[in-house]
Parts: C-alpha cells; structure tokens; sequence
C-alpha cells in the first residue's frame, strides 16, 4: 500500500505534469501545501524529496522549493541523500550486494520469485507510458527489493532491507534524465531473462552493467570493488 508521502508525491507529480505548477515556478509555502493535501509537514517534506531525486523539483535555501520540469542536474548539486550519504558510495555498496543477490536468484530459480520479478516490470512499463515516475521508480525499488528476498540468503536479504531507504533514493536519481527513462526498465528485462534462464554468470554481469549504466547516466562515478 502506498505510503502518504508516496500519494502526495503523485498528486504533486500531475499537478506539474498538468503545468499547475509550471517549470521554473515556486511551490506554495510548506505550511499552505501541507493543508491542501492533507497531509502533515513531515509527509511533505518526504514528498519533496522523492520529487527532487527524480528532478522534479530542487530545493533553494532561503527561497522555496522550485519547479524543475526534468532538468539535468549535476553531480555536485544533486539533493542529499538519507544520512547525507554520497550516492558513490551507494552505488559502490550496491555493487558489491547486488550482482551476488542477483546470480543467487538465479540460481534459485524461484517460481514465486520470477512472477514478482515479471509483475514489477509490467507495473514499471505501464508507469513510464503514462509519464509516473514516482510509481515506476516504486516499482525499481520492488524489482531489486525482490531479487534479494529470493536470492536464499536471508543475511543478504537484510542487509539489502537495511538500506532500503538509500537504494530508494540512488534509484530515482537516474529518472532525472528524461531522454532515458526507458532504459532501467530495458536493463532490467536483461537481468530477468538471465534469472529465469537459471544463468547466473550472465545474472551477475547483466546487474553489474545495470548499475554502472545508472551510475552513468547521472555522471556519478565509483572505484569499482
């Protein structure tokens, strides 16, 4: 079920794909946004932030919070992350967790595990054609989120959960750049065929090329374990 956050940020999503909110314009104050929403401050400021990782939004300090319309962003001005850790360092963690979820995964070869995988890509696709970001980035979390619980090591799995809120964030950032929204999901059509192929070398190589095409696409850069 969605969170409130995550509904907020939805609602927030049209208004400005709907040019309520047009690009290069500020948001109304926070206290005024909260009670037309209906929502606490808290759930606000987690909405925004969810909006500003997809680059929907950017923060000014001082100022308010403005209407970015997709821009690109870089490297240096991308929005904090949770405990303000750097998004290289969280690519260069989920490099290391990552391809081993996912090569186990496939060598599991999960029925249940498989048609979750196949439902989030399904979600994900019918997001991105209808320009939601917010719920196609939801469904990248699911689809990473899944390739751990079935990978059969429940340390992984956790230690996967663990970071949830950090994997949530690197993942968003990609969506920013809008001449490439398609291609997590064409990324991850590779990793599934080579799940469900039972291969897990190819698993393994198709989530590392996933994460340094993301990483890519948003100019971060890591030193590769």
């Amino acid at each position: 079920m969605p969170s409130v956050s995550n509904i907020a940020a939805q609602t927030l999503q049209r208004r400005i794909l709907e040019g309520h909110y047009a690009a290069g314009t500020a948001l109304p104050g926070q206290r005024e946004l909260a009670e037309s929403l209906g929502i606490s401050r808290a759930s606000l400021r987690e909405a925004i932030s969810t909006l500003e990782a997809l680059g929907l939004l950017r923060s000014a300090p001082g100022k308010g919070v403005f209407v970015t319309a997709g821009s690109q962003v870089k490297v240096a001005d991308l929005p904090a992350g949770p405990s303000a850790m750097p998004p290289d360092a969280i690519f260069q963690m989920r490099f290391v967790i990552e391809p081993a979820n996912t090569a186990l995964a496939a060598r599991q070869r999960n029925a249940e595990g498989l048609d979750a995988l196949r439902e989030c890509m399904a979600e994900m696709q019918r997001a991105l054609r209808a320009s939601d970001l917010v719920t196609a980035a939801e469904c990248d979390l699911r689809f990473h989120l899944a390739l751990a619980e079935f990978s059969g090591n429940p340390a992984l799995a956790a230690m996967t959960r663990h970071f949830q809120a950090q994997l949530a964030y690197s993942l968003r950032l990609p969506f920013a750049d809008r001449s490439h929204i398609w291609q997590p999901a064409d990324e991850h059509n590779v990793i599934l065929a080579a799940v469900a192929a039972g291969n897990a070398a190819a698993a393994r190589k198709a989530m590392q090329q996933h994460l340094l095409s993301a990483a890519g696409r948003v100019g971060i850069r890591f030193l590769q374990p």
